[in-house]
């Protein structure tokens, strides 16, 4: 009887930890920090090696792969941003399941050479995936039947050069940001309904000194973090990082600093944030967690300038945080003092963020190359991979797979 019922706990807690993986729900992954505890990934490939499938996605959309089950899902849009389409693919015959025509906009507004007007990334659970073109629209459809259940256009944002945050959850909450030169807000919605649970605008806590838009924008995805029984949203913009309480948008704590239009996640790990300050010279600030009110004299225990990127996000990896620079330096910290332990040249530009996964790192450049590096203390190339066009999207991992979206296609790549 006892032998039985281990072997039923183990078999249950082996189906979780294969769930958990196999969804890969949001910006990121599970954890929200890219990081996949597949020790399987492949290592080489080639568009003629490893490949289960190639899957061409029409249009132009930087928004990474989320993956539910069976179906991943993306947006994409018209280069000139005039329609913008949700589309899902079955993860094991590549097949295009869903192609839906969301929105039509009249007058797309300018966006950045290296933008989209389908960069944010969708959102997933059972049964619903919510796809977000910054002001553009956010719908909420049925993953099933790819009808469209609910839809807000009425959030105002001139996102200046192209939308770029993703929402993420809380409880039943879709919560995302609007960083742009006419307004800067975070917003809450009813995951059931698309109402407004609550709304915070950035002004009482940003100066921006200018009326420059480049420098009033921003692109960051927030990420949530209990902090002594506090769950805390920890919310990016342009010129400063704000905490706010997810139930109501009330602030907590911020930390300012001088840089603009901040892009990559924030991060944490015992009791530090790790926030990327964004362009004009990008800085990584490490922020002792429980502080209120201004933080930046009080709470910042160190801050690394050298190499930092503006756009992939950094891993954080065993007391290490491994960064690749948008102009391909990769570098490694140490978390708890911000000193390099080694910083080598790797060729490429970057706007995708990393991949960690036991033992390595995955660096995918805008020319269709990943560099798989050893996540240690002494720099190692392990294998370098081409494939036809470049990477803007971040990766997702689909079982012991890595789906990997290019400028034209999804990819499934396997041993």
């Amino acid at each position: 009887m006892h032998k039985l019922m281990f072997s039923l706990i183990a078999i249950l807690f082996s189906t979780l930890a294969f769930a958990a993986e196999g969804d890969w729900y949001q910006f990121q992954g599970p954890t929200g920090d890219n990081h996949t505890t597949s020790d399987k990934l492949p290592l080489r490939w080639s568009e003629t090696e490893n490949i289960k499938w190639k899957t061409a996605i029409h249009g132009r959309g930087w928004s990474s792969p989320v993956i539910w089950d069976h179906q991943i899902w993306m947006g994409t849009a018209t280069p000139d941003g005039h329609k913008m389409f949700a589309v899902c693919v079955d993860a094991e015959s590549g097949e295009i399941v869903h192609d839906i025509r969301l929105f039509d906009v009249e007058e797309p507004r300018e966006i950045h050479k290296l933008n989209s007007y389908a960069s944010p990334t969708p959102i997933i659970e059972a049964g619903r995936v919510y796809m977000h073109f910054g002001s553009y629209g956010t719908a909420c459809l049925d993953t099933k039947t790819g009808s469209v259940l609910w839809q807000r256009r009425d959030l105002p944002c001139h996102h200046w050069r192209g939308p770029g945050s993703s929402p993420i959850f809380y409880k039943n909450m879709l919560i995302v940001h609007y960083d742009g030169y006419d307004y800067q807000y975070v917003v809450a919605l009813d995951k059931q309904t698309g109402q407004t649970v609550w709304k915070t605008d950035r002004a009482p806590y940003v100066a921006y000194g200018t009326d420059d838009g480049d420098i009033m924008k921003a692109y960051s995805t927030p990420i949530i973090v209990n902090i002594e029984g506090q769950d805390q949203l920890i919310s990016p913009t342009s010129k400063a990082t704000v905490a706010y309480d997810p139930l109501t948008g009330k602030e907590l704590w911020k930390v300012t600093y001088d840089e603009f239009s901040a892009t990559a996640k924030p991060l944490y790990s015992d009791g530090l944030f790790f926030i990327n300050t964004g362009f004009g010279k990008a800085k990584l600030y490490a922020v002792r967690a429980g502080g209120t009110g201004d933080v930046t004299e009080s709470h910042v225990e160190w801050i690394q300038s050298k190499s930092v990127p503006s756009k992939p996000t950094p891993l954080l990896v065993d007391g290490s945080i491994f960064m690749i620079h948008d102009a391909g330096t990769a570098t490694c910290l140490d978390a708890k003092t911000g000193e390099i332990v080694w910083q080598e040249r790797v060729s490429g530009n970057y706007s995708a963020s990393p991949l960690a996964s036991p033992g390595r790192i995955y660096m995918f450049d805008q020319d269709g190359k990943t560099t798989v590096i050893e996540a240690g203390r002494e720099f190692k190339i392990l294998a370098e991979n081409q494939l036809e066009k470049g990477f803007m999207s971040s990766p997702a991992v689909y079982r012991d797979d890595l789906i990997l979206r290019t400028e034209t296609n999804l990819y499934r790549i396997g041993n």
